[in-house]
């Protein structure tokens, strides 16, 4: 692979002279509608391309922040087919990156994605079961006895999700593992397309996918190399399709309760800035595959590890660092 320095391309115009500007700025924007028709030409997430005040507003909105959890590994899988061995309705997951001041498309930035599999495992932590759940061997049922004495040394986190704890923790790979894992590079648009699997559910979690975009660093024959983390977000699927999904196998044989889009508590409820996914299939064929698509806004300057996410409904300084995966 070709090295390239995968800088962000800045406007003659700062990105502080156009947050200032506000209001104004859109306001031209949406009278001419160039600018806000050229940002999605050719973005198949879009369902309308009018180019009215309220569209063009939209194309400056950032993507809602979230936090990394648990199961993060970083870039070791440079590839668009991230499926492996898994089993799974088949989709493609077509993900547009612009800057969100100027509309214009971050190129050569790395996208990582990954995701459990159709029965809620991610790669890397087969041991730890079903979405964080306990690990493979931990003891069940009540303890016997009333313990004694005071607990001694620092608890160890257990990575859950949903119910609490492990979210910005990283925890240690536990295998060899890296289906449904991978890193690629966005093209002049912007854009980078994966194929893997319809991803499954498991306790305390709406079906989702993590992602990360990196900028400003290089990509090398090995990789990419340095830069910063401009956002770290979770992408997630409307109801209809969950529920379409559960009906193939092997999602079928699932018995781990569902959560759903409105129980979740990670996902902020704001639709694609919150990162609900456009899909496209057949409502009575999903086993056929289905094409996802999103356009995420980011602001290529700032940093956004994964830690600085604030759960739905609390404010930055009671934020826990321990949320769900």
């Amino acid at each position: 692979m070709p090295q390239q320095d995968p800088k962000h391309e800045k406007s003659t115009t700062s990105r502080r002279q156009v947050l200032v500007a506000g209001g104004a700025a859109v306001a031209v924007v949406g009278a001419g509608g160039v600018l806000a028709s050229t940002a999605f030409a050719d973005d198949s997430s879009q369902e309308t391309r009018s180019t009215d005040s309220s569209d063009a507003e939209s194309c400056y909105r950032l993507s809602s922040e979230a936090i990394e959890g648990p199961y993060y590994i970083d870039a070791d899988k440079i590839r668009t087919d991230i499926t492996e061995d898994r089993e799974g309705i088949p989709m493609t997951l077509t993900i547009k990156v612009i800057d969100s001041v100027t509309c214009t498309p971050v190129r050569n930035a790395a996208v990582d994605i990954w995701h459990c599999d159709a029965l809620g495992v991610y790669s890397g932590y087969e041991s730890v079961g079903t979405g964080g759940g306990m690990p493979s061997g931990a003891p069940s049922g009540a303890p016997s006895g009333a313990p004694s004495g005071t607990p001694t040394g620092t608890p160890t986190a257990m990575p859950t999700d949903g119910g609490g704890g492990g979210g910005g923790m990283h925890v240690e790979p536990t295998d060899d593992e890296r289906y449904l894992r991978g890193t690629w590079r966005t093209d002049r648009q912007g854009k980078v397309r994966f194929t893997t699997v319809f991803p499954g559910w498991y306790q305390g979690r709406a079906v989702h996918i993590h992602t990360k975009v990196h900028v400003d660093g290089t990509w090398t024959d090995d990789g990419y190399e340095g830069g910063h983390t401009c956002h770290t977000g979770q992408f997630y699927f409307e109801e209809a399709a969950v529920l379409d999904s559960a009906e193939v196998e092997p999602y079928s044989t699932s018995t781990t309760p569902r959560t759903t889009l409105t129980e979740d508590t990670i996902y902020d409820q704001s639709g694609a800035a919150g990162g609900l996914l456009t899909l496209r299939y057949d409502k009575k064929k999903i086993s056929k595959g289905v094409a996802a698509s999103i356009t995420v806004g980011v602001d290529p300057d700032a940093t956004h590890d994964g830690d600085d996410a604030v759960m739905p409904g609390a404010s930055a300084s009671s934020a826990s660092p321990s949320a769900s995966s």
